[in-house]
């Protein structure tokens, strides 16, 4: 990893936040929320989106591990008000649930 890598890695980490997502639902309803499995890492995910890395994305975009959410997802995610992690990588918001 080289120094912009890193670079651009630690901007995303201090712009990551858990986020209600009642403050998320607007992101979602205009389809530019993306829901990140917790099986990847979400900043090394947003800073692949960052830095246009197809190859990378591309394999977790087909198995969707990086997907957007459904209206289940999102319904349960508003009825149990929910946290989400969140970081922005215009015109996208990234989201992943909290690790238990």
């Amino acid at each position: 990893m080289n120094q912009q890598d890193q670079s651009i890695l630690e901007k995303l980490h201090s712009e990551t936040a858990l986020m209600p997502w009642k403050d998320l639902q607007r992101f979602f309803a205009q389809g530019n929320l993306l829901y990140v499995d917790a099986s990847l890492n979400l900043v090394q995910s947003a800073a692949w989106f960052a830095d246009d890395v197809v190859d990378q994305l591309a394999p977790h975009i087909e198995s969707k591990a990086i997907a957007e959410p459904n209206n289940e997802q999102a319904r349960n995610w508003y009825e149990n008000d929910s946290q989400l992690w969140a970081v922005v990588v215009a015109p996208y918001v990234l989201v992943q649930e909290q690790k238990r």
